[in-house]
């Protein structure tokens, strides 16, 4: 064969077998080289609609690589947690004064003024280098709050649980909207190739349904995976017994084949696409997910760190265990949903049995994430999805109230042992330094290197947002200088 010229573009042609192979192994190196480099977020990103997955670059550099949501259903009562109220001592079980404004408080159950003043059933002492007031349910958490960023002024105005929860989790009071790890995971994608890259544990099912964790108007490949803590993960996962590992390798291949061809008359068209990785991702997960939640590899003193063995925190605890471990695992969101912190009648007994069973494991696993190294690259997130009134409802409970709440921050970035904002004297009101629910998330979303307001997706010919309209993300400069 004449040798062919190099000039002019031309490329050389292999003149024998060995020169074919060594020039095709080169070429196949390139293009591994290349997807280890675009999924290591070190070229750009491929299209997405190649892998809906694929990492996405930031808008700016991140503190956070990594999100876990602690969400505590029902609404914990910032005055027996993380507000100390002495006022509420002084006045405690007498009228709101009438000095007091309680106009444009509206309650679910009862108005502010029904009620007599009820002070917290918790003594509240300083903790820490930082001197951060926590009430006695959070004997163990109490000890992490120079790794917290306490945010006392949290605001909205849905006293209701269902439209509550939904505006926590999705920025909306509204109904199908893509939850916070949707977006997070639209913005940025994932680094686990063999877990998905959001994922969710109840330990009691999901009082807000699966809005809390779904992708509403974004693709479906952004919805959050319900993992079981107990018994089979994953539903619908597992490979039936009649088919065995090469015949089900053998039917997916054939399966991709036919899509892809359908897919080449389809362009712009990416629901094939994730559909393809879809059933790479759920083959590999079936090794993957089991041993997730095999803790048996854990040390007893690990274990031990979150409470596992105990009666109360012992499940709790496992689900926290679990998140740790899917960070280590490269997945991107964790939510975890604990129920339920509903103290209408008896605040402090529903508190109380709450905290026995979230204390442990939650402190537990800010320590474990620290050891390890993680805790710096994690966005830990505290909420519910509002506070409860100062007045006592019914047998010493509270009622609902978003106007004055607290949650907090830890990892990711953020300088621990602050306190930010404050309500006033009865906790009624945010009045100090005022964080909205829109705010909040768009915190969240600088301190994952995304900006809240760029970040959109068309949808009904409006270019839609978690924030909405509104959140600012000023107090994420806050929390981390």
């Amino acid at each position: 064969m004449k040798q062919a010229s190099t000039h002019c573009g031309r490329i050389e042609l292999p003149r024998n077998r060995r020169q074919f192979l060594a020039k095709a192994a080169m070429g196949t190196g390139a293009i591994g080289l290349a997807g280890l480099l675009q999924r290591d977020g070190l070229t750009a990103p491929m299209e997405r609609s190649l892998n809906p997955l694929s990492p996405q670059p930031k808008h700016f550099p991140a503190k956070a690589k990594n999100l876990i949501m602690l969400f505590m259903t029902g609404g914990p009562s910032q005055i027996d947690t993380f507000d100390p109220k002495p006022e509420l001592i002084k006045y405690d079980n007498q009228e709101l004064p009438e000095s007091f404004n309680s106009e444009g408080l509206s309650l679910q159950f009862m108005r502010p003024t029904d009620g007599k003043l009820m002070a917290s059933a918790f003594p509240f002492e300083k903790h820490g280098e930082s001197g951060i007031e926590v009430s006695s349910l959070f004997p163990y958490l109490s000890q992490q709050v120079d790794d917290m960023a306490v945010i006392r002024s949290c605001y909205h105005d849905s006293f209701i649980h269902g439209p509550a929860i939904t505006l926590l989790n999705t920025g909306s009071t509204l109904l199908g909207n893509p939850s916070v790890g949707s977006w997070v995971t639209y913005g940025l994608g994932s680094e686990s190739e063999n877990l998905p890259a959001y994922m969710v544990l109840s330990d009691g099912g999901f009082r807000g349904g699966k809005a809390m964790y779904h992708s509403g108007y974004l693709p479906a490949v952004y919805q959050g995976t319900v993992l079981k803590d107990q018994g089979v993960p994953v539903q619908n996962l597992k490979r039936p017994s009649s088919v065995s590992a090469s015949q089900q390798r053998l039917m997916i291949d054939q399966i991709n084949t036919w899509n892809a061809r359908h897919r080449e008359t389809r362009e712009g068209d990416s629901r094939l696409d994730a559909r393809i990785n879809n059933y790479e991702l759920a083959y590999r997960m079936q090794t993957a997910a089991p041993e997730l939640i095999d803790l048996a590899g854990e040390t007893e003193a690990t274990q031990a760190m979150y409470g596992i063995g105990e009666r109360a925190p012992d499940r709790f605890g496992k689900m926290c265990l679990l998140a740790r471990r899917m960070v280590e695992r490269d997945v991107r969101c964790v939510l975890l949903c604990h129920n339920d912190w509903d103290g209408h009648g008896n605040c402090a007994k529903n508190h109380t049995n709450n905290a026995l069973h979230t204390d442990q494991p939650i402190a537990g696993l800010l320590e474990d994430l620290r050891q390890r190294g993680l805790l710096e690259s994690t966005l830990v997130v505290w909420t519910g999805e509002f506070g409860r009134t100062p007045v006592m409802q019914g047998d010493k409970g509270r009622d609902h109230s978003p106007y004055g709440f607290t949650s907090w921050m830890a990892g990711g970035g953020i300088q621990g042992g602050k306190v930010i904002g404050a309500t006033d004297d009865f906790a009624f009101r945010a009045v100090e330094d005022k964080v909205h629910v829109h705010d909040l998330h768009a915190t969240i979303m600088s301190l994952m290197g995304l900006d809240h307001k760029n970040l959109t997706y068309l949808f009904e010919g409006r270019e839609r947002r978690l924030t909405d309209v509104g959140g600012e993300n000023d107090l994420a400069e806050r929390l981390v200088s």
